[in-house]
């Protein structure tokens, strides 16, 4: 009796280091005896006991924080930025063989691939082709992991925290800015009422009973709105053409 409960338990030992079963986003790199044998999986997948070892791998993409790094901008302006990236296990082979521990080597190059970009860019580059560098930052990781059996599919920088005295600089730039287009706007306000009123004054000129009637329009039209007293300078037009009607023959 003693006999068998130790032939169950190497029987039970021997199962569970000879079964596994990977799930369809799951790969196995198996080893044996030291020498890489093939990626299997997914599904039910049976080994060696004591010979072949299997190291899991996923093929789902991760999204990795990059903690904040503080870079120097080309223009000299210390800043600290964080990151996101997206990256894929293609060839779990390599994942496994290539690199020691492929999450902590890709992290490692998006923080160093971070402030080497970044350095190379102007503050307001970085604020404004956000996009741009995105996609500089997401092509140099992929290239450099590529021999690691790993896809960066995307980086996306997150945050940019600016110094405070940037900051207020940043805000006050941002105020002139909006300062200058609202006098741009009235300028060209002014202009295009000013040439329309030059056209008005052109078509009424060869026609100077035109002006006395749009000078008694207005005095009409401020009568209508206010109830105080105006003094109200008359054209000499208006008072020769009175007088010459008074002057003439009955």
């Amino acid at each position: 009796m003693p006999g068998l409960i130790v032939v169950v338990v190497i029987v039970v030992f021997i199962l569970a280091n000879a079964v596994r079963i990977l799930r369809e986003y799951e790969r196995g790199v198996v080893f044996r005896l030291g020498r890489f044998v093939g990626v299997r999986g997914p599904g039910l997948i049976l080994l060696i006991p004591m010979f072949e070892r299997m190291v899991k791998v996923t093929l789902r993409t991760v999204a990795l924080d990059v903690p904040p790094q503080e870079v120097v901008t080309k223009d000299n302006v210390s800043v600290k930025v964080n990151a996101v990236m997206y990256f894929q296990v293609f060839e779990p082979s390599k994942a496994i063989i290539a690199v020691e521990d492929y999450l902590y080597a890709t992290s490692q190059m998006g923080q160093t691939t971070l402030r080497s970009i970044l350095g190379e860019h102007e503050l307001d580059d970085l604020l404004s082709n956000r996009e741009k560098i995105n996609q500089m930052l997401q092509k140099i990781i992929d290239e450099r992991t590529d021999p690691w059996g790993i896809k960066v599919s995307a980086v996306e920088v997150k945050d940019v925290d600016l110094p405070e005295g940037m900051k207020r600089a940043l805000a006050k730039q941002a105020e002139a800015e909006r300062e200058r287009r609202a006098k741009v706007i009235h300028a060209d306000g002014e202009f295009q009422a000013s040439a329309k009123l030059r056209e008005a004054a052109e078509v009424m000129a060869p026609q100077p009973v035109s002006v006395q009637l749009r000078y008694l329009q207005t005095l009409t039209e401020i009568a209508t709105e206010k109830n105080s007293t105006i003094i109200f300078p008359l054209p000499i037009e208006l008072m020769r053409a009175i007088t010459d009607r008074k002057g003439g023959p009955a």
